[in-house]
């Protein structure tokens, strides 16, 4: 591309801002990011046993809303959508991401056995079905196992940050026997330092393993 690809990022959380920024920062500066934050996204999917057809369609609207202001990709930063990004992304002719396919990609390629912490419940079942998923494709005997921080969501939102990043890498540290361990959310990056303070283990976030992907998919990497 002679001219920096604009990349829509859309946010159901402020806490996911943060992360991505920074990433964007260090990995691929001179991308032309629009910020999109929808933050009663969150909420709402919380109160949800499941995607209900009404946020779908504002997940859809949103990658929509991606296209329409010239972005030549989409990614959502937030880990409990994961089927309405799909079918978003279906109708467009442009890259839509789910935020964590490109962590579990490389996760799946580091071996067989992947623990994923995370800190927001709604998000577990879609973030296991997209692993399976992706395992499917690259290695069908990969495996994931899922344990919660509980406590650390809270912290973050309310921010403190240290005391998010300190529970998520108490969990990691009683952690053995895993090629990887994945951070969930985008929100949970800003736990990478202190996790691999406590841990051998190859640890994986999303905003990076996203804006790597994004990079080999635009021709910018």
């Amino acid at each position: 591309m002679s001219k920096q690809p604009r990349i829509t990022l859309i946010h159901a959380t402020p806490i996911a801002m943060e992360p991505i920024r920074l990433a964007f920062a260090d990995a691929w500066p001179d991308a032309d990011v629009v910020n999109l934050l929808e933050d009663s996204l969150s909420p709402d999917r919380a109160k949800s046993a499941d995607i209900t057809e009404a946020l779908a369609a504002r997940i859809a609207a949103l990658a929509h809303y991606g296209k329409q202001i010239g972005s030549d990709a989409v990614l959502f930063t937030c880990s409990a959508f994961g089927r309405a990004i799909e079918a978003a992304a279906a109708t467009l002719d442009i890259p839509v991401l789910k935020p964590n396919e490109a962590m579990f990609e490389a996760a799946i390629r580091k071996g067989g056995r992947t623990a994923m912490l995370y800190t927001f419940p709604p998000a577990r079942e879609g973030m296991e079905a997209e692993f399976r998923e992706e395992a499917a494709r690259i290695d069908p005997a990969a495996i994931i196992e899922s344990v919660l921080v509980e406590g650390a969501i809270d912290a973050v939102r309310a921010g403190d940050a240290e005391t998010h990043n300190r529970l998520v890498a108490e969990a990691a540290a009683r952690l053995g026997g895993f090629d990887s361990i994945a951070l969930a959310h985008f929100s949970t990056a800003r736990a990478v330092p202190a996790v691999r303070a406590v841990t051998d283990i190859p640890v994986l976030s999303s905003p990076g393993a996203a804006i790597d992907k994004l990079k080999r998919l635009l021709g910018a990497a």
